[in-house]
């Protein structure tokens, strides 16, 4: 099989092209390189164009002869959605069409796409499940979703088979320390609390310490990028044309802010100097997945089911990394 990977520089998209190609699939990333990293995917394999250029797009197409597309490219910053709406449409919303439209036009019609559990909002009821009620609170969420139906129509009107995985809080590096998070500004809890460990950077901000929670502080499931890459291999290969499915994508167990800085502690054998600070409007107070569906159907398990060896990963790409990819 042979796939496009767009956003395939991304943290994200470079793990799951370097698991593709592991398992000798002919995989090229496309991308802007406007968050990608051009380091993190071989040269010979990486095609710099974006998904808004109709005719690189299509050349990316002649080049590559994809049998599908994985499709990661697009705006992520929840904040940033919020005071720049329009951006998030243009990149997540018409973005996705450009590639919908190339796709038809070269007669791919295998998608999986990387959606997220931010298009279920803030649950009343854990774990969350795929029959979960989708109510995003900030436009990114609403722009992922509305992403969702737009693939779902394609599916259903011109015979496209798609796979949408909903994935909770990705994290971790490969095990070697060469690949790991590098994003500007980086947002995400663990290698912010890693780089208050180090000592360059400010001290972590705890976002809320009055959750109805076991400690007081959210809790999310981490799921690490290598199992987030097998879901998506055994997903394409089960992405038939006409045919939509979607799963979540997760453990299964929550972990809180709190435990992951005490994971981030035993992992460096440092302390994480942070402060507790008013909650962020919109942050759920729990965020757990149910994958059995993904489990049972596509025989999948994640390797990675507790947070300190998915820490332990992190560290070893942020220490031996220390300015990411620079």
């Amino acid at each position: 099989m042979k796939i496009l990977v767009t956003g395939g520089a991304g943290y994200v998209g470079s793990a799951c092209m370097r698991w593709l190609l592991k398992a000798g699939v002919d995989a090229i990333a496309y991308d802007n390189l406007s968050l990608g990293h051009a380091q993190s995917v071989p040269l010979d394999r990486l095609i710099v164009g974006d998904i808004h250029d109709s005719d690189a797009l299509r050349a990316a197409f002649v080049h590559s002869q994809p049998d599908g597309v994985m499709h990661f490219a697009a705006s992520a910053y929840v904040g940033e959605s919020v005071v720049d709406p329009e951006r998030y449409y243009r990149n997540n919303v018409a973005g996705t069409l450009s590639i919908l439209q190339v796709m038809r036009e070269s007669r791919v019609n295998r998608l999986l796409f990387s959606s997220t559990c931010a298009t279920y909002g803030i649950p009343e009821v854990m774990p969350i499940t795929e029959n979960t009620p989708q109510s995003p609170v900030n436009p990114y969420g609403r722009t992922k979703l509305a992403v969702e139906w737009m693939i779902k129509d394609f599916a259903a009107a011109y015979g496209q088979g798609c796979t949408i995985l909903r994935y909770f809080n990705a994290a971790g590096a490969s095990p070697d320390g060469h690949y790991g998070e590098d994003h500007t500004p980086e947002t995400h809890l663990i290698p912010l609390a890693l780089k208050a460990a180090m000592g360059d950077h400010e001290a972590l901000k705890v976002f809320g310490s009055d959750y109805p929670t076991p400690d007081g502080t959210c809790i999310r499931d981490y799921i690490h990028i290598d199992d987030l890459a097998d879901a998506h291999l055994k997903a394409i290969n089960n992405t038939d044309p006409g045919i939509t499915r979607e799963y979540n994508v997760g453990t299964g167990s929550g972990v809180s802010v709190r435990e992951v800085i005490s994971a981030c502690e035993q992992v460096t054998g440092r302390t994480v100097p942070y402060e507790m600070v008013d909650r962020r409007v919109g942050d759920p107070p729990t965020l757990v997945a149910n994958a059995s569906e993904l489990m049972q159907e596509l025989d999948w398990q994640p390797e990675y089911s507790t947070i300190t060896p998915i820490v332990e990963t992190a560290w070893r790409w942020h220490s031996r990394m220390p300015d990411g990819y620079q």
